[in-house]
């Protein structure tokens, strides 16, 4: 294994950096940040090329937060484009293998982490993170015969590269469309997480993709053929035991299995009785707001306060850890585009609240009679507000 002045290795796997102790940070929700992975030809790829765009770690500021982006190419003849999610997701795996490193998130929602006794040991280079990302990937994923990384800290490079890679994210997200739970055999899990949230169990299926965002059914297929023993894997679905709640006896089974009977059953799209647990890398959250009886929904971007009185931060505390904590769940965005969107609850008749970001984003799958019933932070930012703005406009749930 070739050197380098810090430790790496799955034992870091869990590990934060606090506040407090960090040297830099990349990323976050004050910034502009997001990881891509693509598979290239051969000859498009410079193999072991580790390249920076913008200040290096030793050009930063200590204690400060720059724009960050992470690109890497592979190449292999044995990789099919279908695995570029899959492995893009390993971004998150090997980086939290770095001793004093801290990785969170996916795609555009990515946030880095460098506890300052590390770089004082000599991690002073986005080069040596790379080198350690090369090794890691052609260590564990053979079919790699070529590997190239690039680091965007420049904040005008970041924001000029954003664009393609909501391309490719849009592209991935839209495959999926059309194929329904009931027109498959087979679900996938995910427990890469398992380092950060012990019991939880990410379960996917044709319309219920990973909490963060990074896996479809589609994904999770590539990646179970790619690594049948590796963090994603076959669940069969079984017989359904609740239909209005998505409960499968497959989907039980694994979850008992590979939680180690810490979870026994798990309620697909339903935020009550046995709901699915949350990690710590969803996107957004869904929770239950009872003086309405309604629900709202909150991303990480957002950073103001729910009508709850609650921020994202705080709400991802009290859900995250793979707890089933009924009344809220840890969600891909792309969920909200479900048509079996919480449909054990009312689905999207019952949504009350959302950030204006996300209402826009998801507009054209929200029912059009719905659409402008729902509050925003801009309606409501606390109960009293929202309750007078939902009896206003007449949002179907609360007027019956």
């Amino acid at each position: 294994m070739p050197e380098f002045s810090i430790a790496i290795g799955p034992q870091f796997e869990g590990e934060s950096v606090r506040k407090v102790d960090l040297y830099a940070e990349l990323g976050g929700p004050k910034v502009k940040r997001f990881e891509l992975l693509i598979i290239k030809g051969s000859d498009e790829v410079e193999d072991g090329k580790v390249e920076i765009v913008g200040p290096n770690l030793s050009e930063m500021e200590a204690k400060q937060t720059y724009p960050f982006a992470i690109l890497i190419a592979v190449a292999g003849s044995e990789l099919e484009k279908d695995m570029e999610p899959v492995l893009e997701r390993r971004i998150h795996m090997y980086s939290n293998y770095i001793e004093g490193f801290w990785h969170m998130g996916s795609r555009d929602d990515i946030w880095v982490r460098i506890h300052k006794d590390s770089y004082e040991a000599g991690f002073r280079s986005l080069k040596e993170y790379g080198d350690i990302l090369i090794h890691l990937f052609t260590s564990e994923v053979p079919a790699i015969k070529k590997i190239s990384v690039t680091f965007v800290t420049d904040e005008n490079k970041v924001e000029e590269l954003l664009p393609h890679a909501y391309a490719v994210y849009k592209l991935r997200d839209e495959r999926i469309r059309g194929l329904r739970e009931e027109d498959v055999e087979e679900f996938y899990g995910c427990i890469m997480c398992q380092s950060f949230a012990p019991q939880h169990i990410c379960v996917i299926t044709p319309e219920r993709p990973s909490l963060c965002g990074s896996i479809s059914w589609f994904d999770g297929k590539a990646a179970f053929k790619m690594d049948p023993e590796g963090p994603q894997f076959q669940i069969r679905k079984g017989e359904i035991l609740s239909p209005g709640v998505g409960e499968y006896s497959g989907v039980n089974e694994a979850v008992a299995e590979r939680s180690m009977g810490a979870n026994k059953e798990f309620y697909l799209h339903s935020a009550f009785g046995k709901p699915h647990t949350s990690c710590g890398c969803f996107q957004s959250i869904l929770f239950y707001i009872p003086e309405v009886d309604g629900f709202g929904v909150v991303h990480r971007e957002f950073t103001g306060e729910t009508p709850t009185g609650m921020t994202f931060s705080t709400m991802a505390g009290e859900v995250s850890g793979g707890r089933q904590v009924e009344g809220y769940v840890g969600m891909a965005v792309d969920y909200l585009r479900s048509p079996k969107f919480m449909m054990g609850d009312g689905g999207h008749k019952r949504l009350v609240w959302l950030p204006k970001e996300i209402k826009e984003r998801v507009k054209n799958n929200l029912p059009k009679d719905l659409y402008d019933k729902i509050a925003t932070e801009e309606d409501a930012g606390n109960v009293e507000e929202l309750q007078g703005y939902l009896n206003r406009v007449g949002h179907p749930w609360v007027t019956g």
